[in-house]
């Protein structure tokens, strides 16, 4: 995978919004909460960082070319030193999951609202005449 991948896949999950912050840092957010990082500076450690659980982080951590993300290692996030570090279906699970952590613990208020919007899209069914 890459930038434009990683970015394509996460915006395909409901509800998820990006927003450029510090400078030179993609996140990726549901409810305004991030889920997944995507490193827009080429002289980066790492590529991108993303959230998981705590077994998870203990076992990407072994692999070569992941570590504890710096500054939120303690919430279990990961940060990949390059987007091959890991088989792309393999990373794509591990962002529908970050993804589901970070949705479960937003307030059932910002779910609500969030499950609104979609049902108060318009249909595409036609009126019978």
């Amino acid at each position: 995978m890459d930038i434009e991948s990683v970015r394509s896949f996460c915006l395909s999950l409901p509800h998820v919004d990006e927003k450029v912050q510090w400078g030179n840092d993609l996140l990726f957010r549901i409810g305004e909460k991030m889920f997944a990082v995507v490193s827009l500076e080429g002289t980066s450690d790492h590529c991108m960082s993303f959230k998981c659980t705590p077994e998870t982080f203990a076992e990407l951590v072994e692999h070569e070319g992941i570590f504890p993300a710096p500054y939120v290692a303690r919430y279990h996030w990961v940060a990949l030193k390059r987007f091959d570090a890991l088989p792309a279906g393999e990373l794509k699970q591990l962002l529908r999951t970050a993804y589901g952590l970070v949705y479960e613990k937003l307030p059932a208020k910002i779910r609500r609202q969030l499950e609104t919007k979609v049902s108060a899209a318009p249909s595409k069914k036609r009126a019978r005449r």
